[in-house]
């Protein structure tokens, strides 16, 4: 089970198409006490980011406009949040997909459906990584 209070506070955005998959990560993040940032799309994502300086993002493979890949790529080529963790999310589970995702720089890659558990636990493992070093 994981521990809860160690995400407690945490800023999480989920950037899918799908209002349902955006709907089901954001209760399972709220009840683990994290604060979360809902966006439809890559634009959408982009656009927010800046502003609520999430600690980890996970990001939807399959999307109109701007894919995840690309959205994963645009992220880390910024400096500023270029040590932001990254996570796939993805119905597909090939080994293409996967090394495509770790090319354009993401941390971990996730597959839907995915559970509760391994949402938190996804976090959990990037938990405080986002984060600046402290001077």
């Amino acid at each position: 089970m994981i521990d809860a209070n160690g995400l407690s506070g945490m800023k999480v955005m989920v950037i899918d198409d799908s209002n349902t998959i955006r709907r089901s990560a954001e209760i399972f993040l709220v009840q683990a006490g994290c604060r979360v940032v809902l966006a439809e799309d890559g634009f959408d994502a982009l656009a927010k980011i800046a502003d609520h300086e999430p600690d980890v993002i996970f990001v939807d493979v399959m999307m109109p406009r701007l894919d995840g890949y690309q959205t994963c790529a645009l992220i880390k080529r910024n400096p500023r949040f270029k040590g932001t963790p990254v996570i796939m999310l993805s119905s597909k589970d090939g080994l293409f997909d996967r090394a495509r995702g770790r090319m354009v720089g993401s941390d971990q890659y996730l597959t839907k459906p995915f559970t509760k558990e391994g949402l938190l636990s996804a976090v959990a493992a990037h938990a405080g990584a986002g984060q600046p070093a402290a001077h």
